[in-house]
């Protein structure tokens, strides 16, 4: 069906709700082209899209199809199929997962959801706790304000496996894209087939995170912490009100869910403008540190006053002080190591802790579901218990088996003990991350992304690949790689993954990827130092390269 068609069928739709109409009859000829070109992609990280009409869009339309097709997968997969459900704080969220409940019911499928907005390591634990065959999160996670998205959980509470995503979405491909009516989620909750998820799950998540403490302290610490809009706000206070010593100051206007984001563009704990309330009443009032969590709270940032000033803390640079808070708590040696895990492109200051502690470090594709992966990995073999901490630097931690995803209420958890403990030493993060660059060296890392919009973009993108993976030798760089391990073509005992690594002289490297959820190329630049100065200048070099390579505007 060509575009013309597609726009004139939405328009004629009985079921098109008038906030729909209003935006297609707005819609100019490249907005128009733009929303209704393609569909959404669904992949492993599910759908994730600007919100508004057409069938590249998030609206009511794409995510029943998308839920008709899951809904399809579900009842060839299981004889009893079941689905736990959640969702943010973002425009529409409630009303997404809401309808994703009802089409599912309407399929005959039993559906449980939370009955408020939850954080996604909330779905992931209702996954596993209630033994559903798979969880839908409606999140587009730290994305500005006009996105939302849905993501898919398996049985074993990680984000679907590529195989089940290539069969879903050959069900989505079967369904129609609209529908004369819309289920009713109120009829399926009456006739049985929606439950709501009790405060006996809830209380139970409570339970599993309270359980990872490692070395309780009743040092009092003084810290701010903010929402960012989003789903952390209660539970993240639930467990530092449970600790006692904390004493905790909410940025107020970050505090209650608000989908607009209005003090934020990007709500994204990685960025130092997200922080930027949260640093200024940390100096205010002088509190020893501030922390702010995502909207669907899986992502943890945090900074640490010093002086006059609050100095943020990396992603990678956290999951270093959490893994090495872990290890040194370690309780006295078992007949088989403690199992750490990162995706290849965090830190590599993790090898040296793990070989120091004796803790055995697996690297993984990006992505924390190949992170929970290896927790399923363990459980089967009987060794759960074996798994000690798993990361990635893109800001998410986990150090428990009962959620299979990145959970910032577990990193509060950690944060505030690791911080409570130090502090009892006369000492900060800051401090401890000093002593580990003494010992070990400086790890430097820095990430670049490139950004490929519209209809060519995923064109351009490919094109670049396809460039990177030509002959080393005709690379116009300095200096040109060593090597090349190409994780879609070579035998690397992972995954097929379209993620290059190139290795340069003097412990430097550089690995590139598409984005899974977004038109975007990710370049991670890694280099080692004997201080910060000298890495830093060696990342300089690097990106000035790298930028010749990637740059959406230059051909090779």
């Amino acid at each position: 069906m060509m575009i013309e068609e597609k726009y004139s069928a939405w328009l004629a739709c009985p079921a098109m709700n008038t906030e729909l109409l209003e935006d297609l009859r707005a819609m100019d000829e490249d907005r128009k082209h733009d929303s209704f070109y393609r569909d959404l992609a669904f992949g492993t990280g599910g759908l994730r899209g600007v919100l508004g009409a057409g069938t590249n869009r998030m609206n009511l339309f794409t995510v029943m199809k998308a839920t008709r097709g899951l809904g399809a997968y579900l009842k060839e997969s299981f004889p009893d199929p079941s689905c736990a459900v959640s969702f943010d704080s973002r425009i529409h969220s409630q009303d997404f997962a809401e309808l994703t409940a009802a089409v599912l019911a309407s399929m005959g499928i039993r559906v449980w959801i939370y009955p408020r907005l939850q954080p996604t390591p909330m779905l992931s634990f209702a996954v596993r706790h209630l033994h559903t065959s798979a969880g839908v999160m409606i999140t587009a996670s730290h994305n500005p304000a006009k996105f939302n998205g849905y993501k898919v959980y398996g049985s074993d509470g990680c984000q679907i496996t590529l195989e089940a995503a290539d069969r879903v979405l050959h069900f989505i491909r079967r369904e129609q894209d609209l529908a004369d009516s819309l289920p009713d989620f109120g009829h399926y909750l009456q006739q049985g087939l929606i439950s709501l998820i009790t405060e006996e799950t809830i209380e139970s998540y409570y339970q599993a995170v309270w359980k990872l403490r490692i070395r309780p302290s009743d040092q009092p610490l003084h810290l701010v912490y903010s929402p960012l809009n989003g789903t952390g706000n209660v539970p993240v206070r639930e467990i530092m009100k449970r600790m006692g010593s904390i004493r905790v100051d909410i940025v107020p206007e970050q505090e209650l869910p608000d989908g607009h984001f209005p003090t934020c563009p990007y709500p994204n704990p990685e960025i130092r403008e997200a922080m930027a309330l949260a640093i200024a009443r940390t100096l205010e009032i002088n509190a020893d540190l501030c922390f702010a969590t995502d909207p669907d709270c899986d992502r943890m940032g945090a900074g640490v006053r010093s002086g006059n000033d609050v100095v943020l803390i990396s992603g990678n640079d956290m999951g270093i002080l959490m893994l090495d808070y872990l290890c040194r708590n370690l309780p006295s040696a078992s007949d088989l190591p403690r199992v750490a895990v990162k995706t290849i492109v965090s830190t590599e200051m993790a090898a040296a802790i793990c070989k120091k502690y004796r803790v055995e470090l697996r690297n993984v594709l990006t992505g924390f579901k190949f992170i929970g992966e290896q927790i399923g990995l363990l459980e089967k073999e009987g060794h759960a218990d074996r798994f000690l901490f798993g990361f990635e630097e893109s800001y998410g931690y986990l150090s428990g088996t009962d959620v299979r995803d990145k959970d910032a209420v577990n990193a509060a958890l950690l944060l505030c003990e690791m911080a409570a403990n130090l502090k009892a030493e006369g000492k900060t993060l800051l401090d401890r991350l000093a002593e580990l660059r003494e010992e070990f060296g400086f790890f430097a890392q820095r990430l670049l992304t490139f950004e490929y919009e519209g209809e060519n973009g995923g064109k351009r993108m490919a094109e670049i690949m396809a460039n990177l993976r030509q002959p080393l030798s005709s690379f116009v760089m300095d200096p040109v790689p060593e090597s090349r391990t190409d994780y879609l073509n070579d035998e690397t005992g992972l995954p097929k993954s379209d993620v290059l690594e190139f290795i340069l002289p003097e412990n430097r490297k550089f690995i590139v990827r598409p984005s899974g959820t977004e038109p975007k190329l990710k370049a991670y630049l890694f280099a080692r130092g004997e201080n910060q100065i000298q890495a830093e200048a060696e990342l300089d070099i690097m990106e000035k390269e790298i930028r010749k390579l990637c740059d959406p505007a230059v051909s090779f």
